[in-house]
């Protein structure tokens, strides 16, 4: 198979006039960047979004959400109207409402995410069920920028930023991979993504603002969590803003708006909360999903070989 091909065909597939051939070891010229695509980031492994999970958790959140806050209005009403006995017909309706879901989407597959592997340096990835894999010190990627026009939008700056993975046991297979949505995206923000993974890998798992090594996981950490939008956390902000101890982005002082999102915020906070403890449940169970050889490579104290070097010693052309 000739990488260096496929990387080509990639930059050209939409037309794109714009575009740069990416390395392991290559500096980009960028800044490293987290896109927002971050799944897990931890000393072994980073695992990236691939965005077949947006949707877990929501039917049980939207159930459990209208179960609890009929609740919140049904149980003061019964108590006040002498009518305690009410609530055992109102409170089963919590449970009811979720669990079924709950267990239901749980035990749904999720779309595993892609790896990037320290301790082996590889780059794991599965599509229907076969894995793909590529080391990491051959792996390139290809950042293309292209524009799109519409009839509302107008003209819109997007870039794509996709690698290539083999197939494993059969090299011959290969697949493009998308590291990052295009929208809206210009070329060197997926240059900077790139950035992030090379420091990750070569010089990680923690790193500064430029990349280089770090013995503090700060920056790394407080990067990550600024991109995890959990619309859960907006009561807090809210609330913060409401006090004066948090700007709204505009004022220093608080506006009615934001008391009016402070009480949207808390009316939907049961909703938010539970599809978001759905998704980290289903997340955890979906690590089973991987193969025995994937899984015990994630471990601290798994094997460090490759799977190119399994392929190679069982005669397998790579």
């Amino acid at each position: 198979m000739d990488l260096n091909a496929l990387i080509q065909q990639a930059r050209y597939r939409h037309g794109n006039t714009l575009g740069v051939i990416l390395k392991a070891n290559e500096p980009t010229g960028q800044q490293p960047w987290e896109m927002f695509v971050t799944d897990e980031h931890t000393e072994n492994y980073l695992a990236l979004k691939t965005g077949g999970e947006k949707s877990r958790g929501l039917i049980t959140g939207v159930l459990g959400g209208v179960a609890i806050m009929l609740n919140i209005v049904m149980v003061p009403w019964m108590l006040l109207a002498g009518k305690p006995e009410g609530l055992f017909y109102t409170l089963p309706l919590i449970p009811m409402g979720f669990l079924p879901a709950f267990f239901w989407e749980i035990c749904q597959p999720l779309p595993l995410p892609i790896l990037l592997n320290r301790r082996t340096r590889e780059i794991y990835y599965d599509h229907e069920g076969e894995l793909y894999h590529m080391p990491w010190d051959e792996a390139q990627a290809v950042a293309c920028q292209f524009m799109t026009v519409g009839p509302y939008s107008g003209g819109m700056d997007n870039s794509t930023l996709e690698t290539v993975v083999r197939r494993y046991g059969d090299a011959e297979q290969a697949l493009f991979i998308s590291l990052s949505p295009p929208m809206g995206k210009k070329l060197e923000m997926q240059q900077g993504l790139w950035a992030w993974l090379q420091a990750y890998m070569n010089n990680g798992p923690w790193f500064d603002e430029n990349g280089q090594h770090c013995e503090s996981d700060a920056y790394v950490k407080e990067t990550i969590k600024a991109g995890d939008i959990r619309l859960s956390n907006d009561v807090v902000r809210n609330w913060r803003i409401i006090w004066g101890k948090e700007s709204n982005g505009i004022t220093d002082k608080p506006r009615l708006t934001d008391v009016a999102m402070l009480g949207f915020s808390l009316f939907f906070f049961p909703t938010y909360r539970l599809r978001e403890f759905t998704y980290d449940i289903a997340k955890r169970r979906a690590r089973g999903q991987w193969p025995q050889l994937v899984r015990e490579r994630l471990r601290p104290d798994g094997p460090t070989t490759r799977l190119v070097d399994l392929e190679r010693a069982q005669g397998l052309k790579v």
